[in-house]
């Protein structure tokens, strides 16, 4: 499926501190969020997503309402989740939120469903994670029904079924649904099954090595005769004057954030080493001059046949005026460069 690759950029929200190394409030941080949404759009950015969390260490739990501010404040950029963990939601009002940001913003909301790589969720509102599977099998089935149009009829256990139930608002289009997948491939298969676009993240190691998933991928949806859909990649990247300057300004706010996050998980701490090694050619982390940053985003496109890359460009308590002048240079720097790059036959 040949078509433009387009460059987004994805945030959680991180908590952020101020020129006085002061953690910001969670109320400014969003602010800050639908500050750098603007300026994404005002450079070009092809879309802008927000993830959803309920932590101490990032401010947003209503990804939907910050997009439908964004909405109001920009023309042509597309906003979406960055992930909306359905396992622990109604699947219904998933569904009528993002119509109606879709209908807000003339037709530029997107959703992508994922299952959650944290938990918190499940306990406030009540869900057994002992059915972490099936509350995301029946739900994200019921949402492909959904997103359909018309009447929808469904039968499950983790919530009410529907009778030729109508649900608003109807939609001008079908709403864009991706699946967001971790490397398991069974969710790969899951999306293809549901004929949903997929969007891999790569957090970690060679991206190369997620070839035999987007492999798997391609091959049930030919087998099921559904037409190719696109192919995206969610990675952690940070863009500054030079390699230099965007390795030591991310490298301390990436270590304390997944030190933080590894103590909870029985992780060790990150080390130099380790980040260095994802920062470079064959790592997943996106980060340097835009020079470097373009060629490893063509890089993996051109190997991985995507259609969309987005850099979660937020990491740990990384500075708003820091976050705002790596959204320039990704807006006005690397996308023209990897366009460049990837239209060239010399693409390495």
């Amino acid at each position: 499926m040949e078509q433009p690759l387009e460059l987004g950029l994805d945030t959680f929200g991180d908590m952020t501190v101020d020129a006085d190394g002061a953690v910001r409030s969670q109320a400014q941080v969003i602010r800050d969020v639908i500050e750098e949404a603007v300026v994404a759009d005002q450079y070009g950015v092809d879309f802008f997503g927000v993830g959803e969390h309920r932590r101490d260490d990032f401010a947003v739990s209503a990804p939907e309402v910050v997009l439908a501010a964004i909405a109001g404040q920009t023309t042509r950029i597309r906003l979406g989740s960055a992930v909306t963990v359905l396992s622990s939601d109604d699947p219904v009002r998933v569904f009528e939120r993002f119509s109606t940001l879709d209908a807000a913003s003339n037709g530029r909301a997107e959703v992508i469903l994922g299952r959650g790589s944290f938990t918190e969720s499940f306990p406030l509102f009540g869900y057994d994670l002992n059915q972490y599977e099936l509350l995301f099998e029946e739900k994200i089935g019921l949402f492909s029904e959904l997103v359909k149009g018309g009447p929808v009829t469904w039968r499950g256990t983790t919530r009410s079924s529907l009778t030729n139930q109508r649900v608003h608002p109807e939609g001008e289009s079908r709403l864009t649904t991706w699946v967001g997948v971790g490397g398991s491939p069974e969710s790969v298969i899951r999306a293809a099954r549901y004929e949903m676009p997929l969007m891999l993240a790569i957090i970690g190691g060679n991206p190369l090595r997620f070839s035999p998933l987007v492999d798997l991928y391609r091959q049930h949806l030919e087998t099921r005769g559904t037409p190719q859909l696109p192919v995206g990649v969610h990675s952690p990247g940070y863009v500054a004057e030079t390699d230099e300057i965007a390795r030591e300004e991310l490298w301390p706010f990436m270590k304390s954030s997944r030190d933080r996050i590894g103590a909870e998980r029985g992780w060790g701490p990150m080390t130099r080493e380790s980040f260095d090694r994802e920062a470079s050619e064959h790592g997943s982390l996106y980060v340097g001059s835009p020079d470097t940053v373009a060629r490893k985003i063509a890089r993996t496109a051109s190997a991985l046949g995507l259609t969309r890359f987005d850099m979660k460009y937020s990491a740990g308590q990384l500075p708003h005026e820091q976050l705002l002048r790596c959204i320039e240079l990704y807006g006005s720097k690397v996308t023209p460069l990897v366009h460049e790059m990837m239209a060239s036959p010399a693409t390495p």
